[in-house]
């Protein structure tokens, strides 16, 4: 059963690195809800020992994440940062990451806070200009950290661009595909060594799970990531790897109605006088479209926007008179989120950092779902309208 590599993509999330349970014939992988394994002798055993090291519902799962994004090798730990942690340990003390100066504010508060403290060094970079990035690399360069489209943005980075410019000077990228999801963008077809995903988010897509995951086509990489992923122990459970596998199974149809809402989300903040700026990279006008329309499928589900009384106050209004859109952290689930970046994901990142990249305090960041488009448009215009001051 097990999806041939030049399936296309929907038969890859419901097929793909798959097979019937070899005991009993089920065709969802099973929950193995065990922590060891019986061995007939000393280290004689059927491929398990204990579950930290491997699972077998942990396998489906990772075999399914290298075929959907086109990878050989898939590693699942329990939390995206735990994979982005993870990642990082590749390298040594005084050894530099690039990354990019619009970021997810727990990437930046790991690599700052957590990671700087072991001597590993970060630069923050406007990745959208190819050649500061070639500037900023020095001999202690080892990775290249690349999020497109950037949290919360929306900004676009030229995968293909700068993959060729890593191989040239010696670096490895790893870009982070949680806004995209492999459905829109596979980051390894454009010459990234890794590609990182919060699974929580479209993966699973439910909002049920907390899970990261790394994939990769370096057996040498994958090989160092499968002894990390054993040795630091940040794995995820086998429950939570079978939501995420039928999650998957409807990636491709949750994604798709994501981005058909989103369009006509874009179109009504366009054309509403509270608006001051609508982010996204769908629009004709975005600087970067066309790059986003050469290395996406489609544009995606996430939708940025800021209000022209540039105030918390202002955002705080639109937020609370949401009825579909719930006020809450995370993204990529089937059901509206609306959230206000600057206090709450990004909170981490110091304010003027945040308004140099356009992270004003009005800025509302919208992960719009899978309900009717059309209750969608009226919940926010019906917000917006709230949010109206009573002199206007």
């Amino acid at each position: 059963m097990k999806a041939r590599t030049d399936a296309h993509f929907a038969t890859q999330c419901i097929h793909g690195g798959l097979e019937p349970d070899p005991q009993t014939g089920a065709v969802m992988t099973p929950i193995y809800q065990t922590s060891t394994y019986a061995q007939s002798a000393p280290n004689e055993h059927r491929g398990y020992e204990y579950a930290r090291t491997g699972n077998p519902t942990r396998t489906a799962l990772q075999n399914n994440l290298a075929a959907i994004e086109k990878g050989k090798h898939g590693v699942c730990f329990s939390s995206g940062l735990a994979a982005m942690d993870t990642v990082i340990r590749l390298f040594e003390p005084g050894d530099e990451i690039i990354a990019s100066d619009d970021l997810y504010g727990g990437s930046y508060r790991l690599l700052t806070a957590v990671l700087g403290t072991f001597g590993i060094k970060s630069q923050f970079v406007d990745m959208r200009d190819t050649d500061k990035v070639a500037a900023a690399i020095t001999d202690a360069t080892k990775l290249l950290w690349i999020e497109t489209p950037t949290n919360p943005m929306l900004n676009i980075v030229d995968i293909e661009a700068l993959t060729s410019l890593a191989k040239e000077r010696g670096v490895l990228t790893c870009v982070d595909n949680t806004f995209a999801s492999p459905y829109l963008q596979q980051p390894l077809e454009l010459g990234a060594d890794l590609v990182l995903h919060s699974a929580t988010k479209y993966l699973g897509g439910h909002s049920d799970v907390v899970m990261g995951a790394v994939i990769t086509r370096n057996d040498d990489l994958a090989k160092r990531l499968y002894y990390l992923q054993n040795a630091v122990g940040a794995v995820p459970g086998p429950q939570d790897c079978f939501l995420v596998l039928r999650g998957i199974k409807t990636l491709h149809l949750r994604v798709q109605r994501a981005c058909e809402n989103a369009r006509k989300i874009v179109e009504v903040l366009q054309a509403n006088d509270l608006v001051a700026n609508v982010y996204y990279p769908g629009l004709a006008d975005h600087p970067r479209h066309e790059i986003a329309a050469k290395q996406m499928r489609d544009f995606g589900g996430m939708v940025s926007f800021d209000l022209k009384e540039d105030t918390l106050e202002a955002a705080t209004e639109v937020m609370k008179n949401t009825r579909y859109f719930t006020l809450a952290e995370s993204l990529g689930g089937v059901e509206s989120l609306i959230g206000h970046p600057a206090s709450m994901t990004h909170a981490s990142i110091p304010r003027e950092q945040r308004l140099s990249v356009g992270l004003t305090d009005s800025l509302i960041r919208l992960s719009v779902g899978v309900e009717d488009g059309e209750d969608l448009v009226k919940d926010l215009e019906a917000a917006l309208a709230a949010a109206v001051p009573a002199s206007v």
